[in-house]
């Protein structure tokens, strides 16, 4: 983990990689309650069998399932101390150039694009998140990010 001790040494990062996440597996089950919490039960998704025989031999997770594990990803690569509230604020770009099967492994990288002061004494940061499959040759998701963090 990579911790700041404040914004200035946030600040002096931006253009760098400032951390990388622990392995995490995204497997059926996981898979399964992501399609039960926002009912998107498309088969590729939730029928094993039927995935079996399909494009990719096997079922695979959401798009918007392997992005919501960046906070979990982010908490485990990066500290900002000195921050008494975040929030995100939004996403300016997301793809998802390869699958997750699943049981794959996956973590993310961070790299900071920006680091901007914002009205009400808070920071805006732009990072752009990497996630890769243990084994893969692509990418399973690129996004960039935008959060909020108050003082």
């Amino acid at each position: 983990m990579r911790v700041f001790n404040g914004v200035d040494e946030l600040r002096g990062a931006v253009g760098e990689t400032i951390g990388e996440s622990g392995w995490f597996t995204v497997d059926q089950s996981r898979i399964d309650g992501f399609a039960d919490a926002t009912d998107d039960h498309q088969w590729i998704h939730v029928d094993v069998d039927k995935a079996a025989k399909g494009p990719f031999g096997t079922t695979i997770a959401h798009g918007y399932l392997t992005l919501s594990l960046l906070p979990m990803f982010a908490e485990s690569a990066i500290e900002l101390r000195g921050v008494r509230m975040s929030v995100n604020y939004g996403l300016n770009r997301v793809r998802f150039p390869a699958p997750v099967p699943a049981g794959s492994r996956l973590r993310a990288r961070f790299r900071v694009l920006s680091v901007e002061d914002v009205g009400g004494g808070g920071l805006q940061i732009v990072t752009e998140a990497t996630i890769e499959r243990e084994g893969g040759d692509r990418p399973v998701c690129i996004a960039e990010t935008v959060a909020r963090r108050y003082a």
